[in-house]
């Protein structure tokens, strides 16, 4: 190979695959010797962090993933992608087209929420107590960002969004067996608490707020947290885009065609 060829090879050199005619190795697993042996999850964390994980990491991972997967069509992300399976686009650009709606306010929650987590937990590292991290951790946040904290209410489900309970159970189950520390499923839970409190009535801890928890709890740094979150959300885009281009619809838009927005020149 001359220099030429080898810087080329150099401009997109990696440590995710090995690739040449005749050979795929990821992380340096031959793909034959993944494909049966490996589930999709397991997957993910393989490309990822370069490692297999243990069968409880990725249970928890399979979890979070599996939680994750859709919230109807009144979510920005499934309604788009609906209207674009409408338009005549392949599956590929509608997962895109719902996928791309997926952003700070919709979507970004888990990675914000992980990270509000690990300001609380470098604070209880540097000898601050939970108690006293918490509601600083709040106030620094809320200063910095206003007064939504990332991964608590939710405007369908209150006072409890059903898929956060279980996933903290089995965040819980697992740091009982060892799999995880569950630092940070007292962290979460922890601000469930300040934030009710400071309200003066109970508020749900969303999926946002539990993934966080188990993003955390495995090592996943937060901008994995929104990247997973996308995976995830890419299953219900999919299956919403394939039930859409069934219906014959044509065209769809966000409201029947007999229901016209009112004109407002003062808009």
């Amino acid at each position: 190979m001359g220099e030429t060829e080898q810087g080329i090879g150099a401009w997109w050199r990696n440590g995710i695959i090995d690739m040449a005619p005749g050979r795929i190795a990821l992380r340096g697993h031959p793909v034959e010797e993944l494909i049966g042996t490996l589930g999709f999850g397991e997957m993910i964390w393989l490309m990822l962090r370069g490692s297999r994980p243990k069968a409880g990491e990725a249970a928890l991972l399979e979890a979070a993933l599996v939680a994750g997967v859709d919230h109807g069509p009144q979510a920005p992300s499934i309604a788009a992608a609906r209207m674009a399976a409408s338009c005549g686009l392949g599956l590929n650009n509608v997962i895109a087209t719902g996928v791309n709606m997926l952003g700070d306010v919709h979507g970004g929650a888990g990675e914000q929420c992980a990270e509000l987590y690990g300001r609380i937990d470098a604070r209880c590292a540097g000898g601050e107590a939970l108690n006293a991290a918490v509601p600083a951790a709040l106030a620094d946040w809320r200063a910095e960002h206003g007064a939504i904290i990332p991964g608590f209410g939710h405007r369908f489900h209150k006072p409890t969004d059903p898929r956060a309970p279980r996933l903290m159970a089995l965040v819980r189950a697992a740091a009982d067996d060892g799999v995880v520390s569950g630092r940070f499923a007292g962290i979460g839970e922890a601000v469930q608490a300040e934030i009710g409190r400071a309200r003066g009535a109970p508020i749900a801890m969303n999926i946002d707020g539990a993934t966080a928890v188990i993003f955390c709890e495995l090592g996943f740094p937060p901008p994995l947290a929104r990247g997973l979150f996308c995976l995830s959300r890419s299953v219900g885009i999919l299956a919403h885009g394939w039930e859409e281009m069934q219906s014959g619809r044509r065209n769809k838009g966000p409201m029947p065609p007999d229901i016209l927005p009112p004109y407002d020149p003062e808009v």
